[in-house]
């Protein structure tokens, strides 16, 4: 995959599926800084909408800067008008990987097996409130505590 155009690495985003005790399946969204090895957002629930997602990407933005370019999946959510539009407000350029080729998105492919063997695999989902609080406590986790050896920390 050729390297994004711009000064900062990319801001990798894809979802990953898990279900409750009662076979509902939910979802989980995740934005992956390609260059830190640090997930800075999820959102965990049934349908997670291109406006709601975009949304917080503009919330994210109040933290820190965004990056050039932002590296996508080609589900609907991802594909939508809403995003389209986010970018051209938010000046970052969408760079969308070639279906059905994940290793061009190889880092945050690694991360949601990793969410997924450690956190979801881990845990029975009584409802969905209970889903979002533990995400977010692993992803904290995942940031702060857990060792990056390609950091060399």
């Amino acid at each position: 995959m050729p390297v994004p155009d711009g000064n900062q690495l990319a801001l990798v985003v894809r979802f990953v599926c898990d279900q409750l005790a009662n076979g509902r399946r939910f979802r989980v969204f995740s934005a992956f800084d390609d260059f830190g090895h640090e997930c800075v957002v999820q959102i965990t629930d049934f349908s997670i909408s291109d406006q709601r997602w975009a949304g917080k990407l503009d919330r994210l933005a109040r933290n820190r800067s965004l990056p050039d370019t932002v590296i996508l999946g080609n589900g609907p959510e991802l594909t939508s008008k809403a995003m389209f539009f986010w970018s051209k407000r938010a000046g970052v350029k969408l760079h969308f990987i070639q279906p059905g080729k994940p290793t061009q998105n190889a880092f945050i492919v690694s991360f949601n097996s990793k969410f997924h063997d450690t956190c979801l695999s881990q845990h029975w989902f009584p409802n969905l409130a209970y889903a979002p609080t533990l995400t977010e406590d692993w992803r904290r986790e995942y940031n702060e505590e857990r060792p990056k050896k390609i950091l060399g920390v």
